[in-house]
């Protein structure tokens, strides 16, 4: 009885992946940092060098495909279930 009362906690599959992909999108990050750091053949300095700038790339994509979600289950509740994130980063 006393879960009629409690507030239902919605469990946004494609939200929490996105979550989940940034989170580990910036420990690569830090990684890649790391790693450049570190390094003293130019070869691999180069290496790095790429890594971190494709690193950089999904990171703000995550970031710009999180923000437009938000936005548009705000705008339109109803759709929140319905709505594949990265459907919704390229409109």
């Amino acid at each position: 009885m006393l879960r009629f009362f409690q507030p239902e906690k919605t469990n946004d599959n494609h939200y929490t992946l996105l979550i989940n992909d940034l989170h580990q999108t910036a420990q690569d990050l830090q990684d890649a940092y790391r790693n450049l750091e570190n390094v003293i053949d130019p070869d691999l300095i180069d290496c790095y060098i790429y890594e971190l700038n494709s690193v950089q790339m999904r990171y703000k994509f995550l970031l710009t495909s999180i923000r437009n979600y938000e936005l548009r289950t705000q705008k339109n509740p109803e759709n929140f279930y319905t709505k594949n994130p990265l459907e919704l980063s390229e409109s």
